[in-house]
């Protein structure tokens, strides 16, 4: 299981180590030219996952796929939120993440149909004529912008150099018994290290800008993501888990049992937006938090013959509370920020919410591994006492949570010490 997990640790720690560069990228290539490069990669990346040979290659060649779904995913949100008002931006990232929420949906479903089949390679090639579509839609639709190609701010390479294996060791470090100490101390002295040289940096902007973090809306917001991102990844790391090996379930079966949590959270995601536009982040967040906490409650009971119907309920209203949580703190985190800032912004909070993801699913398979010989012949145990850890984080969040503007006045002054 901790050897599996790395399938998804090493794509989501490639992401972070790439999202950090992209603000950067962009003001010198331009949107269009990095957006091309990624999706070029994303597809290089799932040839080469359906052509691999063992556990390790396919691990390996995760991370070339994470090179493109690193640059993806905050470029996609550096052109939203540039494109949008800020006063629209909650609304705008409801309804956008709509097509999102309808992936996980229909995704698992695929996947486990093309698992049960016998042909798992083509859960990575089906990717292909999809990145073929993209590249051919994305040559037509989006501008070509202007690449600054005497950029003042070039990538921080020493930065870079101390962050990434920062990182890396960080999190293998919490996913390994034997060395984890020792990983967890190399890791802890390369970030303080990136972090002494990100305050030092002046000629060139340090990846990320620690400064972004004295601003309090930018701060709560990374915070709540990573604490957030890292209770739902590891849980969604432990209920396929669950479903095939308590239940014994089909992987096709399984991707239709985890459906009810990306339905509640799409069903939910354009009242949230309306309603963070209106009253502000901070009430619906800790709403969201509440109808979380009463979802994962259900999964702290599990059994070898849980009900499945209450397991999908709970699952239902989980996504309900995902979504009252994801889209509020993505809209806050902006606010008050120059436009200028917004792609270092977003560079720096996707990599906190990937960084948190990568936690999450190396620390809860570490933890779910080490439960499991505490109850010899009762699996269904150790993933009970395990969900009791993803409730534990998701109890976490409030804290951040409370840090989020309250009223909507808040939401349009620009920052000043009281907000710091």
């Amino acid at each position: 299981m901790t050897t599996v997990q790395w399938v998804s640790t090493a794509y989501l720690l490639t992401i972070a180590m790439v999202i950090p560069a992209t603000g950067r990228l962009v003001e010198r290539f331009g949107a269009r030219a990095l957006w091309m490069f990624a999706l070029s990669a994303f597809l290089i990346g799932s040839a080469l996952c359906g052509a691999a040979w063992s556990v390790g290659s396919l691990i390996a060649f995760r991370a070339v796929q994470g090179i493109g779904g690193g640059v993806i995913v905050p470029l996609s949100m550096m052109i939203l939120t540039q494109a949008a008002k800020p006063e629209q931006r909650g609304r705008i990232m409801g309804i956008v993440a709509v097509p999102a929420q309808l992936a996980p949906i229909v995704g698992p479903l695929i996947g486990g149909a093309i698992i049960d089949s016998g042909s798992r390679r083509w859960i990575f090639y089906v990717n292909v004529p999809v990145c073929l579509l993209a590249l051919s839609l994305a040559r037509r639709g989006l501008p070509l912008g202007t690449p600054r190609e005497h950029c003042a701010r070039w990538l921080d390479l020493t930065g870079l150099a101390l962050l990434s294996p920062a990182l890396a060791l960080t999190v293998y470090g919490l996913s390994t018994r034997t060395a984890g100490l020792p990983l967890l101390t190399a890791g802890a002295v390369l970030l303080l290290a990136f972090g002494v040289h990100a305050l030092r940096t002046r000629a060139t902007a340090p990846l990320p800008d620690l400064r972004l973090f004295t601003h309090r809306p930018f701060a709560a917001a990374s915070a709540l993501n990573f604490l957030s991102r890292l209770s739902i990844f590891g849980a969604m790391i432990l209920m396929p888990f669950y479903y095939q090996q308590v239940r014994d379930h089909s992987a096709l079966t399984a991707g239709l049992l985890l459906a009810p949590q990306s339905l509640g959270t799409m069903l939910a995601l354009p009242y949230v937006g309306k309603l963070t536009d209106r009253i502000g982040a901070r009430p619906v967040v800790l709403t969201g938090i509440a109808v979380t906490t009463l979802g994962t409650l259900a999964y702290t009971q599990v059994g070898s013959h849980t009900d499945d119907l209450v397991l999908g309920l709970a699952l239902l209203v989980w996504g309900v509370g995902v979504a009252a949580v994801a889209i509020p703190v993505s809209a806050a985190a902006y606010e008050g920020l120059p436009t200028t800032a917004i792609p270092g912004a977003t560079s720096a909070i996707t990599t906190v919410q990937t960084v948190g993801a990568s936690v999450g699913a190396a620390a809860l398979a570490t933890i779910l591994q080490s439960r499991l010989p505490l109850h010899p012949g009762a699996p269904a145990a150790a993933f009970a006492d395990t969900f009791w850890r993803v409730l534990a984080f998701t109890l976490l969040t409030l804290i951040p949570a409370l840090l989020l503007p309250l009223r909507r006045t808040e939401r349009h002054q620009p920052p000043s010490g009281s907000h710091r």
